[in-house]
């Protein structure tokens, strides 16, 4: 009796212990697994490494974000064209597909010119194209407006909403669409002041008088709502010139929507002030011209993201490839961290 006792008392003593020494595995194994999770994501400039100037986005309700930008021609990378206005599409704004053309032919309610800088909406149940009909020296370029269903297409076009003689501002290109407190504007212009129209309800017309945003230094405009400020971004300098462009990014911000704006030394977008945001990079790699900044896009975890162009400094006839970077909130100002494209791996959005 008693040597079977003995035992008993071993044999719980030995379980004892070997459990005891068995649970640091079990805590080194669980600790194992989340130190080896996957890492966050990450992804390196360019994002769509092909010819995509002037990118825009629009997010539509299938859950992909949808990019247009400026008529491309990828045969030779074998990804098709020429298109009128490309669209790719992402869920990620890092891997990009090829969907097609917005418009299967080129409009004709102007003689001759390209189709420029779109601007996509999605307004009152259907996806609205804002687009430019210019040549480079055009005298009489203007805007029109497409219309479709759904963010692929096809595109119906509505035709001119203007031509810059009959509204009166030279060079009208480079459309964008903004709506505050439920009135839809569009906002335009290229080296000869920016303006903005208020548009018709239905969006395919122009009511009122224009009025004037910023001065002749800019193009490409961007316009954000965040807190308490309206942000106004846009592009000075030259966009086209391969590596001798000298594009880059400035913004200013109002209390208003139709201004006035202020760069940080309080001096008026009017008189072409603008706190720079973005430029080229400044050393041997990355690239030059960056700019005509698409919409900001906030990811699942409220970060800002924003798209647009720039020639690759070790291959600028690739074209103006299409670039994505963080934009981070200082003091109620946006900021780049570097001021320049980001050239190594970054942390991706989140979605």
């Amino acid at each position: 009796m008693q040597h079977s006792l003995f035992f008993k008392s071993l044999l719980l003593l030995v379980a004892f212990i070997l459990g005891f020494l068995l649970k640091p595995e079990v805590i080194c194994a669980q600790s194992g697994a989340a130190t080896n999770a996957n890492p966050k994501a990450t992804y390196q400039n360019p994002v769509f490494n092909h010819d995509f100037p002037d990118p825009n986005l629009v997010q539509a309700t299938d859950g992909y974000y949808y990019a247009y930008s400026t008529q491309a021609d990828w045969r030779r990378d074998n990804l098709g064209g020429p298109f009128v206005i490309p669209i790719l599409r992402s869920k990620d704004l890092i891997h990009w597909e090829v969907v097609g053309p917005a418009l299967a032919k080129k409009p004709d309610w102007k003689e001759q010119g390209g189709i420029w800088a779109p601007d996509a909406v999605y307004f009152k149940g259907k996806y609205f194209l804002y687009y430019s009909f210019s040549t480079w020296g055009d005298p009489n370029p203007g805007i029109g407006v497409a219309v479709a269903d759904k963010p692929e297409g096809p595109f119906t076009d509505y035709g001119k909403l203007f031509l810059s003689k009959e509204i009166g501002v030279d060079n009208s290109i480079d459309a964008f669409f903004f709506e505050d407190k439920g009135v839809p504007y569009l906002i335009w212009g290229s080296f000869h002041g920016i303006y903005g129209v208020q548009l018709s309800e239905e969006g395919t017309k122009i009511v009122g008088e224009k009025f004037q945003l910023a001065g002749a230094a800019y193009e490409g405009s961007l316009i954000y709502k965040k807190g308490k400020f309206y942000y106004y971004l846009g592009s000075t300098g030259t966009c086209c010139e391969g590596e001798k462009s000298t594009y880059e990014v400035k913004v200013g911000r109002a209390k208003k929507f139709k201004g006035p704006y202020q760069d940080k030394k309080g001096k008026s977008l009017l008189d072409n002030g603008g706190t720079r945001l973005l430029q080229k990079n400044t050393g041997s790699i990355g690239f030059v011209g960056p700019g005509h900044n698409g919409d900001i896009i906030q990811d699942k975890i409220g970060q800002t993201w924003m798209l647009y162009h720039g020639f690759r400094k070790d291959n600028p006839k690739t074209g103006r490839v299409m670039l994505l970077d963080k934009i981070k909130w200082q003091r109620n100002w946006p900021v780049i961290e570097t001021g320049q494209p980001t050239v190594t791996p970054q942390e991706a959005p989140v979605f």
